[in-house]
């Protein structure tokens, strides 16, 4: 099956890849560096085998009260509370179904949605969701085929945060900190780094274990190309993944 091409009476139901770790651990750089290994990234966006989604499109709105302490850092981002858990799960439900979605694009620096800004997901053979609350939620987290968890230091986050958030998002550094330390940190060893044990595959360091990251390239690529690329589970209700095993595996 040619998967660029898709009949009327054909459904694309994807492979979900979730992939989760902590602020700055890498996630985004691991999946721009998975995409663009695939060849996926000059392509159409109706022709991608392959596309990525971050949980950041779905946090919910803030109320007003909630915008006056977001912009003085004093909201907690990396609280469950802080997603539209109900939109997620019907949103990836649907892309599981084959269906073409939208999902908003959050501005980091009004901490709101981009109103007319939506982005079109197409269906494709494999869509990838990172984020760092990306395995938190039950039903959510059972979608994924596959769950990817992205293991980096806590100094190392820190240390590209800080600049990320001062320079992309318009923070300063008294505000970069203490949120960090008031609400990121808490929240990562809370809620984030207990759904580590869910993870099939752990991925020390991030984007630069290349390793890693060729490993994963090299079972997608082999996922594509084979004949059930839209078929993932048997007929007992397995998934056919023979480089997957049922135990989490560290990849150094």
């Amino acid at each position: 099956m040619n998967s660029s091409y898709i009949t009327k009476t054909e459904i694309k139901s994807p492979f979900l890849i979730g992939v989760a770790g902590g602020t700055a651990c890498g996630k985004s750089t691991v999946c721009k560096n998975i995409i663009e290994k695939l060849g996926q990234t000059n392509l159409d966006e109706t022709r991608r085998q392959v596309v990525s989604i971050s949980q950041d499109s779905f946090y919910r709105e803030l109320n007003a009260t909630e915008k006056i302490k977001a912009a003085k850092g004093q909201f907690n981002f990396d609280h469950p509370d802080a997603f539209d858990e109900v939109f997620m799960y019907q949103t990836m439900a649907d892309i599981q179904a084959g269906k073409t979605c939208t999902i908003p694009v959050y501005n980091y620096k009004t901490n709101s949605r981009n109103k007319g800004e939506d982005i079109v997901i197409y269906p494709a053979d494999v869509v990838i969701v990172e984020g760092i609350l990306a395995f938190y939620f039950p039903a959510i987290r059972e979608l994924f085929h596959m769950k990817l968890f992205v293991d980096t230091d806590s100094d190392t986050r820190l240390a590209r945060r800080v600049p990320r958030d001062i320079n992309e998002r318009g923070r300063d550094l008294e505000q970069v900190l203490n949120q960090y330390m008031n609400f990121v940190k808490p929240a990562f060893e809370e809620f984030c780094l207990p759904t580590k044990k869910f993870a099939d595959i752990i991925i020390p360091r991030g984007a630069e274990n290349f390793v890693a990251i060729d490993l994963i390239v090299q079972h997608i690529r082999d996922l594509l190309n084979s004949e059930q690329c839209s078929q993932h589970e048997n007929s007992d209700g397995s998934i056919p993944l023979s480089s997957v095993n049922n135990n989490p595996s560290r990849l150094h």
